[in-house]
């Protein structure tokens, strides 16, 4: 199994938040899946916290890429592909991130994370 983290599942584990189920926490404490990070979530988090809406302990730039780092996440970038196949999503979902999100999971044969319920009304796997 390939895991993509939703933004929100993201900032839940490296705060170790307890909202995190207790399913996703093992998932990704185990180490024996991959676990990416989107770039997608990278750019919601520094929209976020630049408009002041996402509080965070450093900026976004050292933040992401110290967490990344200390969790062996995978980055997984935006390809053309994955641009593309967001038209193709039904119109269940209006954040481009999530959008962006579900169209790397459908690309990539990912599960991803998440506690959002539109996302997982999508062809997608998805845990929470």
């Amino acid at each position: 199994m390939k895991l993509l983290l939703d933004t929100h599942v993201f900032l839940w584990w490296v705060a170790d938040d307890p909202r995190l189920s207790d399913e996703a926490r093992r998932l990704v404490a185990d180490g024996s899946p991959e676990v990416f990070f989107s770039v997608a979530s990278a750019w919601e988090i520094v929209v976020k916290a630049s408009l002041g809406r996402l509080e965070l302990d450093d900026h976004p730039d050292p933040f992401i890429s110290r967490e990344l780092q200390a969790n062996a996440f995978e980055v997984l970038g935006i390809q053309l592909r994955h641009a593309l196949a967001v038209h193709a999503l039904p119109d269940l979902h209006r954040d481009p991130f999530d959008r962006m999100l579900v169209a790397q999971a459908k690309s990539e044969e990912l599960t991803i994370l998440t506690t959002d319920r539109l996302v997982a009304q999508y062809p997608i796997e998805t845990i929470w």
